[in-house]
């Protein structure tokens, strides 16, 4: 028995000081929520959630971008729903200009119309979408997209409206796929850690809209008038079918941005995330080891004074 070295409290002091730095890392974690609540916690779970993290935030980025191109072209269908509608009451003048029954006067009228039809019809070329403009050149829509990479036709068509050869160009939504450095950009090609990429961007391409030179004033007119509107027609069909496809693909993709996000933010979880349960019933065994370490420190300081009793 000595007095100088008390080797049990020692002893006990260095259970206690493990048992107290454990009881505040599982405080720590518990009110933090997290498992990793410093680097030296699992470094390279942390540097993996940071990655995790990053491509979480870029695909929140990527859901905004598709919702405003999901937008753009919905706009752009809304324009076209309308000139197909100014088509169809067109080739309707134009079919009752035809009626020899009518009079000049009347075909006047007709014509009256017609002529604000097509005024209308031009005016749609100007219309914009937060400033960019629904139907001009090359005016990109960048959707971006983690993971899959486009390449697609335009959609447009150039319709000719008029025997003297004016056209009208009712291009949509063009989307072609550009790789950025880091990954191949293949559809679903879903390998954690690889930096994958598509900039599915959209032009709207062409806005000559003008609907010039077409004249109901007379049957060989009207007629030669009718003739171009229902190309005019079938070509506007045609485009509308390209531009629900388009929308139909943009739709499809941000779904499968929802799940790509869905499963990097399970994989995350795993890594950083404390289960509580779990944690709680670590917090309870360090805190009764604390309590238990502190009363045998308090036994073991009392060691020494036992030797006095020897000094009697």
């Amino acid at each position: 028995m000595v007095i100088n070295t008390n080797v049990a409290a020692m002893a006990a002091t260095r259970s206690l000081a493990a048992s107290t730095n454990s009881l505040s890392s599982s405080l720590a974690r518990l009110s933090s929520g997290s498992k990793i609540v410093s680097p030296e916690d699992d470094a390279a779970g942390l540097a993996q959630s940071i990655r995790f993290d990053a491509q979480i935030n870029r695909n929140r980025a990527v859901q905004s971008n598709l919702a405003n191109a999901i937008a753009f072209s919905q706009t752009q269908d809304g324009f076209l729903v309308k000139a197909q509608s100014a088509l169809d009451r067109m080739s309707e003048l134009s079919v009752l200009a035809q009626d020899i029954t009518k009079t000049n006067t009347d075909r006047s009228n007709y014509s009256v119309e017609f002529v604000q039809l097509q005024s209308y019809a031009s005016d749609i070329g100007t219309k914009s979408f937060n400033g960019v403009p629904l139907f001009e050149d090359y005016h990109p829509i960048p959707a971006g997209y983690d993971g899959v990479n486009y390449n697609g036709d335009s959609v447009g068509k150039e319709i000719t409206v008029d025997s003297d050869g004016n056209k009208i160009e009712l291009n949509s939504i063009n989307y072609n796929g550009h790789t950025a450095a880091g990954g191949s950009g293949n559809w679903l090609s879903q390998h954690f850690g690889i930096n994958r990429a598509f900039h599915g961007s959209g032009y709207a391409r062409g806005a000559a809209f003008g609907y010039y030179g077409l004249d109901i004033t007379n049957t060989t007119s009207a007629a030669s008038a009718l003739s171009n509107v229902q190309t005019a027609i079938q070509s506007l069909a045609n485009l509308r079918a390209n531009v629900g496809s388009n929308l139909q693909r943009l739709k499809f993709s941000s779904e499968q941005v929802s799940i790509l996000n869905e499963n990097l933010s399970t994989a995350n979880s795993r890594i950083k995330d404390v289960d509580v349960a779990e944690e709680t019933t670590e917090f309870a065994r360090y805190n009764i080891l604390v309590q238990s370490g502190t009363a045998m420190l308090s036994q073991a300081n009392l060691l020494p004074s036992m030797a006095l009793q020897l000094l009697g």
